[in-house]
């Protein structure tokens, strides 16, 4: 398969499985709760719904707040381009880490100005406090994958994924773990989940991703939505394929796709599920505690790093 094939169909995986793991998600959390909760296929309803609607903009905002959605939308299809989701060598594989954050970091920087742009108190709380998180969760991301570069002694991604897809035992080394605790509790606050935010409220004290999106509406919304989903999508692939990269094919013949995603699926219901769990047992944080969780998680990256020197 070419790299245009490649390209387009982990596009449609990320873009189109992102729905499906946010529905999954609801009715995990359902279902843990005793409740029935909403059907898997939810999301998929909610955005074409949305597409069809007009988006009713507020007359002080300017072109940044129309551009927002669709800056999220291409930093997160780009960015599946570079994470290893079907392939262990992803289409951008010389992109690496940096452009991969570069990516986060923009769609987070768009969406902060577009909830300062509506005008409205409740879109700069939020993007006061999105900044405040990505400025603690964004360092904690570089210095856990670095702890990995270290290891597998490489910044590609692709290349980390391979080498420890050589050697299975690298992943129950300490700072390995480490590590992969670091990201996921980044992974939380980067996404808007349980015990950071809560993206089923609406509630002023714990709104932080919600404030922000409470001036879109229509189509836009709908781009913010299926954009966040993607999010949530690429950080639980990059946890999946980085940390446990087995099963994942080198070369792009089509049973090994196949192979490939059948594995992912697994991985991805499995972290899902572990994810729908704590957000189903730990409360919500106060807000002048979110410091603290993230402080810790760069906390264990940092141990991880070192334990890359003093576990020889």
């Amino acid at each position: 398969m070419t790299d245009v094939g490649l390209a387009l169909l982990q596009v449609v995986i990320v873009a189109g499985g992102a729905p499906l793991l946010v529905g999954a998600l609801r009715t995990m959390k359902a279902r843990l709760c005793g409740r029935r909760g909403p059907r898997v296929l939810q999301p998929y309803a909610d955005l074409a719904k949305l597409l069809r609607k007009d988006a009713v903009v507020s007359t002080t905002t300017s072109w940044i707040f129309r551009v927002t959605p669709y800056v999220l939308i291409a930093t997160m299809l780009v960015a599946s381009l570079v994470v290893p989701v079907l392939l262990a060598r992803p289409v951008l594989d010389f992109a690496g880490l940096v452009l991969l954050m570069y990516l986060f970091v923009l769609g987070t920087f768009f969406l902060a100005l577009a909830g300062l742009d509506a005008g409205s108190a409740f879109g700069g709380m939020g993007s006061s406090r999105e900044v405040a998180v990505a400025a603690l969760a964004e360092p904690t991301i570089m210095v856990a994958i670095l702890a990995l570069a270290l290891r597998a002694e490489t910044t590609n991604l692709g290349a980390i994924v391979e080498r420890f897809a050589r050697e299975p035992l690298l992943a129950a080394n300490p700072g390995h773990l480490l590590a992969f605790a670091a990201l996921f509790i980044v992974m939380i606050a980067e996404t808007g989940r349980l015990p950071v935010d809560n993206p089923a409220t609406h509630l002023e004290l714990t709104m932080i991703h919600e404030a922000m999106v409470l001036e879109f509406s229509g189509h836009y919304l709908a781009l913010v939505e299926w954009a966040a989903g993607m999010k949530l999508f690429l950080f639980l692939t990059l946890l999946a394929n980085l940390f446990f990269p087995w099963g994942m094919p080198t070369s792009a013949a089509p049973l090994g796709l196949l192979l490939g995603l059948a594995v992912l699926v697994l991985k991805l219901a499995v972290l899902a599920s572990g994810l729908a769990l704590v957000e189903t047992a730990v409360a919500k944080l106060r807000l002048f505690r979110v410091p603290e969780l993230l402080a810790g998680s760069f906390a264990l990256a940092v141990f991880s790093v070192l334990s890359v020197f003093l576990l020889r």
